[in-house]
């Protein structure tokens, strides 16, 4: 399951993935406490969340945090990281 979270409210989020026609849930955080608990929250500018995907496994712990600094290449190196975790 792939699920995004923002600081926005509900309804920008809702209009923002209808917008641009995204796959996946986009939860909101606009009081910034999922943020503060997966160290999210930008230093450098406060209202915005890092570019950052964690990866889950069945256990529900976290397997690897992805700092997404190339979004075009970051979908490949999840899914490396999947298929390594199900051998």
């Amino acid at each position: 399951m792939i699920l995004g979270i923002s600081f926005d409210t509900v309804e920008a989020n809702r209009a923002f993935a209808e917008k641009f026609a995204y796959p996946y849930r986009l939860l909101c955080d606009p009081e910034k406490t999922t943020a503060a608990t997966y160290d999210v929250d930008d230093p450098t500018d406060p209202g915005y969340p890092l570019r950052r995907s964690f990866l889950v496994g069945p256990d529900r712990r976290v397997v690897k945090v992805y700092d997404v600094t190339d979004a075009a290449g970051h979908a490949a190196a999840v899914l490396a990281d999947l298929a390594a975790l199900a051998a």
